[in-house]
C-alpha cells in the first residue's frame, strides 16, 4: 500500500512564506502556512488513511506538529539538514522499504486527493515514477515505485530547471513515468489573488497589503 510523506516547516513568523512579503507580514504568512499544511494533510489522509508521515523542519517538537499528529493520526519524522534534494532523498530512502511512495510539499493547494490517488494508481500499475509539475519549473509531488538516489543528485534546486533536469534524469535511468496536471505554488504576492479566488478559506481574515507587482 502506498505511503505519503508530507514535507512541512514549523509555522514560525519570519521563517515561512517570506517571499509573500510585503503583501503579508510575518504573522499573517505564518498563519497562511499553518492552514496550507493542514489543507495538504486533509488531502493526503483522504488518499492514504493511516499511511501518512509528516516530515518536520526544524524539529517535530514544535506544538503545531503535535497538533497535526493528534488531528490526523499521522506519524512525525525530522527532516535532516541540507538542501531540498538531500532532504527528500533521505526521507524516501528511509521509507523505501514500503513502496510505492509519494512525497509532497504544502505550497500547492490545488494538488487534490484525486491527484494523489491518480499518482498511486500509476505507480501500482507499472510506472516507476510520477511528478506533479508546477508553473515555476519545479514540482510539488514526486512518486516512486523504487528509490533511485540519482534523481536527487546534481539538480539545480529552487530554479526553473528542476522539472526539466529531473525528467532528463528519469529518461537516462529508463524510468517509465508520467506527469500530473501542472499547477501553481503559493510563493509570491502575485499568487495571492488566485489563492483567494480558488481557496478563500485559506486567507479568511488575513489582510493582503498592496504592493508593486514583481
Amino acid at each position: 500500500m502506498a505511503r505519503i510523506l508530507v514535507f512541512a516547516k514549523a509555522p514560525l513568523a519570519g521563517r515561512v512564506k517570506t517571499r509573500l512579503s510585503p503583501a503579508l507580514d510575518g504573522e499573517a504568512a505564518a498563519l497562511l502556512h499553518r492552514r496550507m499544511v493542514l489543507h495538504t494533510l486533509n488531502a493526503a489522509c483522504a488518499a492514504a488513511p493511516g499511511r501518512v508521515e509528516l516530515h518536520c523542519s526544524p524539529s517535530p517538537d514544535h506544538p503545531f506538529f503535535a497538533d497535526c499528529a493528534a488531528r490526523h493520526e499521522v506519524a512525525l519524522a525530522r527532516q535532516i539538514d541540507g538542501d531540498i534534494g538531500a532532504r527528500m532523498a533521505h526521507a524516501l530512502r528511509n521509507a523505501s522499504r514500503e513502496n510505492p511512495l509519494l512525497l509532497i510539499g504544502t505550497d500547492c493547494p490545488g494538488r487534490t486527493t484525486n491527484d494523489l490517488l491518480a499518482a498511486i494508481r500509476a505507480l501500482e500499475s507499472g510506472h516507476d515514477a510520477v511528478l506533479g509539475p508546477v508553473e515555476d519549473g519545479g514540482y510539488s509531488l514526486i512518486g516512486l515505485a523504487r528509490f533511485e538516489p540519482a534523481l536527487f543528485a546534481g539538480i539545480a534546486w529552487s530554479t526553473d530547471r528542476v522539472m526539466t533536469q529531473t525528467g532528463a534524469r528519469m529518461t537516462d535511468l529508463g524510468f517509465r513515468w508520467m506527469n500530473l496536471p501542472t499547477l501553481w505554488d503559493v510563493d509570491r504576492p502575485a499568487d495571492l489573488p488566485r489563492l483567494r479566488a480558488l481557496f478563500p478559506a485559506l486567507l479568511d481574515g488575513i489582510a493582503i497589503h498592496a504592493c508593486a507587482p514583481d
